[in-house]
C-alpha cells in the first residue's frame, strides 16, 4: 500500500468519527495533532522502560501505528508531502558528516 493510500484511509476514519467537524471535542488542529503524536511516541518509549527488549510486540506495533497515523495526519493537515520530506531529508543526510563517538 502506498503512503497516500494510508493517508486517505486515515482521513476517512477521522472524518467518519466526526473529528474534522468544527464542533468536534477532538479538534484536529496541527497543535493538537503534534501533542497527540508526542503522547503516542512516549507510549512507545513506555515499552522499553526498565528493559532493553520488546516484551509485548503486538502492543508495541499498535503504538507505532498510532505514531505513524498522527504523523501522516499532521503532515497532511499542514500541507506537507511527507514522502517528499522524507526523501529530501535522506538526501540531505547523505551529505552530512557525522561525528565519531
Amino acid at each position: 500500500m502506498e503512503l497516500k493510500d494510508l493517508e486517505a484511509r486515515m482521513h476517512d476514519f477521522v472524518a467518519a468519527k466526526g473529528w474534522y467537524d468544527e464542533a468536534s471535542p477532538k479538534v484536529q488542529s496541527p497543535r493538537n495533532l503534534a501533542a497527540s503524536l508526542t503522547i503516542e511516541a512516549a507510549e512507545v518509549l513506555e515499552h522499553f522502560q526498565w528493559r532493553e527488549d520488546v516484551h509485548d510486540r503486538a502492543a508495541l506495533a499498535g503504538e507505532l501505528a498510532d505514531v505513524a497515523l498522527y504523523l501522516l495526519q499532521l503532515a497532511s493537515v499542514t500541507g506537507i508531502d511527507l514522502e517528499q520530506a522524507i526523501l529530501d531529508k535522506l538526501a540531505l543526510n547523505q551529505t552530512r558528516e557525522w561525528p565519531e563517538p
